[in-house]
């Protein structure tokens, strides 16, 4: 079991002791619905759309999430992390009303919307609990569900693992909520319409520190040996290529989540004498960003590369602020 997953269970038990299931005066408390850890192994790329027009906000007014999303999307860092197998884990105990575990992985990616129509979950699961609470997790892999309809689940319990299925173009487990039919948001329950502050947390106490809102978030960052697309960085392949003594070329990579209007970028590379051998900055960006990817390198010198620390820096800077920085080495 990964160390997410031995927390996941010992906060559950803590909470939901007994019963599988706790409720206060005004809601569920949530376990973790991912074997992960937030921040570091997986990333919230979208909350749960509060803005009933055309427009879109999450619970923060913020821009991480699109019209009528209906769900938190926790997401994985690359394809590489979905293939090694992630779990999906029931957030609270109860029964399980519905599965479906024969999507195709990709479908949507490889035949578009169309593949998918009336079928957007993919494989997923839908759970009831007590107190007209309901659970849904979607995007499983094909043939990973591990329960049926009319199964008793008790929290923390794996079903499944994340998958590519449905409408989805990256690896995520969309994890929805309601009650008495109706979507509320598991980070701010009962929040006033219009509100950017207010309303209940669902998680467990123990989880809400690690599930504090991050307006970006750096996914992945390394450095490699040629030019980077986003396909590379999906696949696992820029991270797996790190750069040797021989290599023809240092490239240092960030992909960031989150990214928004008027933020601009920079990044630059260092050799071992602090001089700068690559850069790379880009304009201000016109709108904001559900992802975004930025590489700057150097092919190999004549004589060979300088042994020692190479540096990389990574900085969004916002209204003349720093508002986000990863700093990278590599030792030759």
């Amino acid at each position: 079991m990964s160390c997410a997953g031995f927390l996941y269970r010992a906060l559950a038990a803590l909470a939901l002791a007994g019963t599988g299931f706790h409720a206060d005066a005004q809601g569920i408390q949530l376990a973790l619905p991912i074997d992960c850890e937030p921040g570091r192994s997986c990333y919230i790329q979208n909350y749960t759309d509060l803005d009933p027009s055309r427009s879109a906000r999450d619970y923060k007014c913020g821009t991480l999430t699109y019209d009528n999303h209906n769900g938190t999307d926790f997401r994985l860092p690359s394809l590489a992390a979905q293939k090694a197998g992630v779990e999906v884990r029931t957030a609270a105990g109860g029964r399980v009303l519905r599965t479906r575990n024969d999507a195709p992985d990709d479908a949507f990616t490889k035949s578009g919307r169309d593949a998918v129509r009336e079928a957007e979950c993919g494989n997923g699961i839908v759970i009831e609990h007590p107190e007209q609470w309901e659970t849904q997790y979607c995007h499983l892999a094909a043939g990973s569900v591990l329960v049926k309809p009319g199964d008793k689940v008790e929290p923390g319990q794996p079903i499944g693992r994340v998958g590519l299925s449905g409408l989805t173009e990256y690896p995520h487990l969309h994890f929805t909520v309601r009650r008495n039919g109706a979507v509320v948001d598991p980070f701010a329950y009962g929040v006033r319409p219009e509100s950017c502050e207010g309303g209940q947390s669902l998680w467990l106490p123990a989880l809400r520190s690690k599930l504090e809102y991050q307006e970006r978030a750096i996914l992945n960052a390394g450095f490699t040996t040629g030019a980077v697309t986003m396909e590379l960085i999906e696949d696992g392949t820029a991270e797996r290529q790190t750069p040797s003594a021989g290599s023809t070329a240092i490239v240092a990579f960030v992909r960031a989540i989150g990214l928004k209007a008027g933020d601009a970028q920079w990044l630059v590379v260092k050799d071992p004498l602090g001089n700068v051998i690559a850069e790379n900055r880009s304009a201000p960006l016109q709108g904001s960003k559900a992802q975004f990817m930025l590489f700057a390198g150097k092919k190999r010198p004549a004589g060979g590369w300088e042994r020692g620390s190479y540096k990389a820096t990574y900085v969004v800077e916002r209204d003349g602020q720093i508002v986000l920085k990863k700093d990278l080495d590599l030792v030759l």
